[in-house]
């Protein structure tokens, strides 16, 4: 009798967690599915109008389908100004999102962003150095995205150098990396002070954060930075459910706590930075995408990075589109426009889900 119970309550668990992983792989599909028409839709609508047939010709006559062609207007505006933005929304979009999903979960911190450790100030700072200094420490034609990309790795640097010498803790990232907010906030401050008023204009405009000036060169860069980062991610999303149980369980489990958070912090640190340096700060998507998939789909990091990564490029395309057609033909910043978004989407998802996470 004891054998067949056992037998029992292993089968019930087996059809118990394959329901839940088939669920998992719905919201995925189901994600995807969304995540495709919502990129037709935000291609198709803006200040001129554009059908289903003419975003087709435009994509068929580029990749030389025979037969295939497209007049010059529609061209330009789907190819080279709506299609690489829509793009870069959707792989910003992933890298901002499963930067915060394993960073929260590094830290074991719901508060917690790839931005808590100064990255988006340095980026800051670098930027603004180049738009109101002239100060150019790389040798780039892309100098502000330049800057702002070193400024931002800088500032990384320093914040697991401090981790490195104290411990790599979750307590000593995050302390050190409100320090180097607050440096380089002021430092931004300072050199806005010292700028002229049309310098100060295009700093403020950077610290937005923006989609307009995206470029395929520019979505090619961030899209092998995602394409190298996220493989990565995925094979320590085992570690990362370690660590959530702490330091001395993951231990238990063979899992060196340590060198785990150096290694996938220093990946969501790589994949927002480089994000931030071609878009300006885009905040609130790496908080709020991550708790939102943990809160439809649980706190499988197996689930919750790839999941984090629709949710987070649905996100940030939503509002982008939102942004450039509520009063168009003007735009509002997608930064702007995402804070308004998420805040009301997480405060309503955080009162109506009782279930706990952290």
């Amino acid at each position: 009798m004891a054998i067949e119970a056992q037998r029992t309550g292993a089968a019930r668990i087996q059809h118990v967690h394959g329901r839940l992983a088939a669920r998992k792989v719905m919201f995925i599909v189901i994600g995807l599915t969304f995540l495709v028409v919502l990129a037709v839709v935000s291609m198709s609508v803006g200040s001129v109008h554009l059908g289903m047939g003419d975003i087709c010709r435009v994509i068929a006559a580029k990749i030389h389908i025979t037969g295939t062609k497209s007049d010059a207007i529609t061209t330009a505006i789907v190819w080279n100004i709506r299609l690489p933005r829509v793009l870069m929304a959707i792989v910003a979009g992933m890298s901002l999102a499963i930067s915060g999903a394993v960073m929260q979960g590094t830290l074991s911190n719901p508060l917690v962003s790839p931005y808590t450790l100064g990255i988006s100030s340095a980026a800051g700072f670098g930027a603004a150095l180049a738009i109101v200094l002239g100060i150019n420490i790389a040798d780039d034609s892309y100098f502000v995205v330049a800057n702002a990309f070193i400024f931002a790795l800088l500032a990384a640097l320093l914040v697991f150098g401090i981790a490195k010498i104290r411990g790599v803790s979750p307590e000593t990232l995050i302390l050190g990396g409100i320090a180097m907010m607050y440096l380089f906030s002021a430092g931004t401050s300072l050199v806005e002070y010292l700028g002229s008023d049309s310098a100060i204009a295009s700093v403020v405009y950077w610290l937005f954060g923006s989609l307009t000036s995206t470029s395929w060169h520019g979505l090619l860069i961030v899209s092998i930075v995602f394409a190298l980062c996220f493989p990565l991610l995925m094979k320590y999303s085992w570690d990362l459910n370690a660590l959530a149980a702490g330091d001395e369980v993951a231990a238990s489990l063979g899992v060196n706590a340590e060198r785990v958070r150096l290694i996938v912090n220093t990946l969501a640190v790589l994949l927002t930075a480089a994000v931030i340096c071609f878009t300006g700060i885009i905040g609130f998507i790496c908080l709020v995408a991550p708790h939102i998939t943990r809160m439809i789909i649980g706190s499988d990091h197996r689930y919750v990075v790839p999941c984090s990564c629709i949710v987070g490029a649905l996100l940030l395309l939503g509002a982008d589109t939102l942004g450039r057609t509520v009063i168009a033909p003007a735009e509002i910043p997608v930064g702007i426009i995402t804070a308004f978004i998420g805040v009301p989407l997480f405060v309503y998802l955080l009162l109506t889900r009782r279930r706990q996470y952290w």
